[in-house]
Order: C-alpha cells, then sequence, then structure tokens
C-alpha cells in the first residue's frame, strides 16, 4: 500500500503568509506517513485580480515558488504535487497554470498546464470569471509514474470533462489528482458528485486538494478535499478548515477489481 494525502488551504494576497502554511501543512502530511502530497490549485496565492498571477511568473525550473516546492519534496523525503504555479508561456499578458509533480529528491518529474479555463458567470460575489483573459490553455495530457502508480494530472475545471480523464486512463493511470479552488456555489452542487463520478468511470482513485473559505475580494471557495477509490467510496474527507486528509491506496485491489469487473475494456465509443 501507499500513503497519499490532499492539503486544504485558505490562501489569501500574502504569498509568504501561504508560504508558511503550505509548509506547515506539507510537514503534517509527511508526518502522517504521506508518500504523496498534493497541495491545492493557487496556493500561493488567491483572491487578488488574476492580474496578479502576471507578476508571480516564473520560467520552468526556477523561481521562489518552484525552488520552494523543490526544498519542501527533498526536505521530506516525498513526492509533491504543487497545485498550480504561474509559469511562462507563449502568449504574452498571458501565463500557464502549471501544477508541477516533484520527486523525493526536489526534481520536476511532470508538468501539466490546465487545459480547460474557467470562463463561466457564477451566482457568487465574484460573479463573472474569465481566466482566459491571464491564462494560456494548455494541450496535453500527462500520465507521470510515481512510489504510489500511475499519476494522472488535472486542475479544478478540468473535472467536469471526462474525456480528459478517459484519455488518461487509457494512457494507464490508476490515480487522478485534481488541485481545485471550486467557487463556493458550484462546489456545494457538483464537487463530490464529479469526483466520484471520475473514479468510478476510470476505476481509479482520485486525489482531490482544495481551497477552502473566504478569500480576498469576496471569493468564497468550497473545500471538502476528498480522497476516494475506484469504487467511489470516499477514503478521506475534510470539509472545512485548513488541514490534511491521507488515506492508504491498494493497487493491487484496483487491479484485481479492473480484473472482476472490466468495464474499460468494454468501450465501444
Amino acid at each position: 500500500m501507499s500513503r497519499i494525502a490532499a492539503v486544504q488551504m485558505t490562501s489569501g494576497v500574502d504569498v509568504a503568509a501561504n508560504r508558511a502554511s503550505a509548509e506547515r501543512l506539507i510537514a503534517e502530511a509527511a508526518a502522517a506517513g504521506a508518500t504523496l502530497v498534493a497541495l491545492p490549485e493557487s496556493w500561493f496565492q488567491l483572491g487578488c485580480e488574476e492580474a496578479a498571477k502576471l507578476a508571480l511568473v516564473e520560467p520552468e525550473g526556477h523561481g521562489p515558488l518552484q525552488d520552494f516546492l523543490a526544498a519542501q519534496a527533498a526536505r521530506h523525503g516525498i513526492w509533491l504535487l504543487g497545485g498550480t504555479v504561474p509559469l511562462q508561456g507563449e502568449e504574452p499578458g498571458r501565463v500557464c497554470a502549471s501544477s508541477l509533480l516533484f520527486d523525493a529528491q526536489g526534481r520536476i518529474g511532470a508538468r501539466y498546464d490546465k487545459i480547460h479555463l474557467f470562463d463561466v458567470d457564477v451566482e457568487d460575489a465574484t460573479g463573472t470569471y474569465r481566466e482566459s483573459a491571464t491564462i494560456e490553455g494548455g494541450e496535453r495530457i500527462v500520465v507521470a509514474d510515481t512510489p504510489c502508480g500511475r499519476l494522472g494530472l488535472t486542475v479544478c475545471y478540468d473535472l467536469r470533462f471526462p474525456e480528459l480523464f478517459r484519455s488518461m486512463s487509457a494512457a494507464g493511470a490508476e490515480l487522478f489528482v485534481v488541485p481545485s479552488a471550486f467557487t463556493a456555489v458550484t462546489g456545494r452542487a457538483h464537487w463530490e458528485v464529479l469526483l466520484r463520478a471520475r473514479a468510478i468511470e476510470n476505476l481509479a482513485y482520485v486525489l482531490a486538494p482544495a481551497q477552502w473559505g473566504r478569500h480576498g475580494g469576496g471569493r468564497e471557495t468550497w473545500g471538502d478535499s476528498l480522497i476516494v477509490d475506484p469504487w467511489g467510496t470516499v477514503l478521506a474527507r475534510r470539509a472545512q478548515g485548513e488541514g490534511v486528509v491521507v488515506a492508504d491506496i491498494d493497487l493491487p485491489r484496483l487491479h484485481a477489481r479492473r480484473n472482476a469487473f472490466p468495464c474499460l475494456e468494454h468501450r465501444r465509443l
């Protein structure tokens, strides 16, 4: 078995304060025996204008945010999924919302750029979300080998697109990670059911670290960080507040389940 952990945060506009919270929670997850630890989307800053990300942009492999994540992974000897960080893209005035996976030596093992951008209207204090104004969408799926199995990388709004998860499943994914900052409105309605559906459809584990609470500018996120097994059972949950949830995953059991219930082999479309 392998132990995985989801970190739930209430990030604000102060990058240093958010980094201190992340450091404390990563240490808590490592102390609980987690081999793989995942931070939520925008762990470094949330609640300010989206354009603020432009001031924090880094080239891949260098910069304060990446150096912090690499150091934490190496310090604790864990694999660390760094939620998202703003990395340089190809389009001026926009950044990539990049989810970086660091190995236990602090090296970048995989990079996934968020494909589906949250351009929607929500009946909350923010009202209108237009990620495409400052974020350059990614174009490729990413599945990486880890000590906890084949890991499929996604970010937040990607959760609503089952074809992405099916593509990762076809590439051998056994575990999906979904670092998120779901709005309170959409999270209340859809968060858990979508996570459990993605697990059931693909007979895979789902690791979903989330932002929770009130942030700058009146933004409110749902939280409810979850770890879900391939049968859709919630193994661990943190409904509110900052903290960590951990669970053990059993890959031999996953493979036995897939052999006994081979729906992935029964696809016709």
